[in-house]
């Protein structure tokens, strides 16, 4: 996997051998994103199978069920790590050997990983009828290639409606606290593929939108349940300022992550360390008061516009159960 704390100075790619290594990467954010952490972790899972020494079926999934619930813990607020890590247990599950059950593992992370690419293709051509010839796009942290497996989410309509439909596009991108994913990913991705971008603040986003310089925004999500959409920190602030403003706030995301069984108050929030705020390259911008520090935040489903899946375009009233 690429190590995307290293980015944008740096291309780094890791191997992880042992699923310690694939926490401390999931963990620090090595690799992040709804549907790559998903990946990220039905490898992890694969992985458990291969490296147990268990001789019986038994031991084997007691390894990995061990396994699997430490991987899940790591990130809470997002669907798509639960739900892979399920897929491959319930593929392990399926086995009568061992030797059958560590093959299942192997084949399902492959599978998953495989769908990934197919389905975030078909989102992002989905979502490319949203976007006219000429408009400037708002996104939020990073919803693109490094994100997934290969193509993205939020950041992959973009780059369909550019790339493979023509398209001239230009992007605003919110730097996006407190990691930067903003300015050190999105920019990058964008960049590289040659693609129109401007950085700024997250606070500088309403003022754009006041000053009619943006036509839409599209985000990612970690997590849709029934009532809402959780994505990294700050993006109810941009669905607020979208909808005080009447511009479209889309929301793109494959049914995987889809949870059809919770509401907003059901799900944990995940709060990362003080010091991704504190201190930025070992330098001290804060001083040492408390701090909160929430990876993200939750958007009533009422201020947004549209669902982006591989499927088709979901409007308004969003009927989710229809798609389970």
């Amino acid at each position: 996997m690429i190590d995307q704390t290293k980015l944008p100075e740096k291309l780094v790619v890791i191997e992880i051998r042992t699923v310690d290594d694939l926490c401390e990467a999931i963990l620090n954010m090595r690799v992040r994103g709804a549907p790559a952490i998903g990946v990220a972790g039905a490898f992890g899972v694969a992985l458990s199978a291969v490296n147990s020494d268990a001789i019986t079926t038994e031991a084997l999934m007691e390894d990995v069920e061990k396994d699997a619930k430490r991987i899940v813990s790591l990130r809470p607020t997002a669907r798509n790590l639960s739900w892979a890590v399920e897929r491959v247990l319930n593929a392990i599950n399926d086995g009568w050997s061992v030797e059958g059950m560590k093959r299942g593992a192997i084949e399902e992370a492959i599978e998953i990983a495989n769908e990934d690419v197919e389905l975030n293709k078909k989102l992002s051509k989905n979502g490319s009828k949203l976007i006219s010839d000429g408009d400037t796009v708002l996104t939020h942290c990073n919803a693109g290639a490094l994100a997934c497996v290969e193509w993205g989410t939020a950041l992959g309509v973009i780059r369909w409606a550019v790339l493979e439909e023509g398209k001239n596009v230009s992007v605003i991108a919110c730097e996006t606290r407190p990691l930067n994913q903003g300015s050190r990913l999105t920019c990058y991705e964008l960049s590289r593929d040659g693609i129109d971008v401007t950085l700024v603040c997250d606070s500088a986003a309403a003022y754009l939108m006041r000053e009619g310089r943006i036509n839409s925004v599209i985000v990612g999500a970690d997590r849709i349940t029934q009532d809402a959409v959780f994505n990294k920190i700050g993006t109810y602030m941009h669905s607020v300022c979208a909808k005080e403003h009447g511009i479209p706030f889309y929301v793109a995301a494959p049914l995987s992550t889809f949870d059809f069984e919770h509401y907003e108050e059901d799900i944990e929030i995940e709060i990362r360390d003080e010091k991704e705020i504190k201190f930025c390259d070992g330098k001290r911008l804060a001083p040492d008061v408390p701090i909160y520090n929430p990876a993200f935040d939750a958007t009533p489903i009422e201020n947004v516009s549209a669902i982006i899946t591989e499927k088709e375009i979901i409007y308004p009233p969003f009927l989710i159960e229809e798609y389970k």
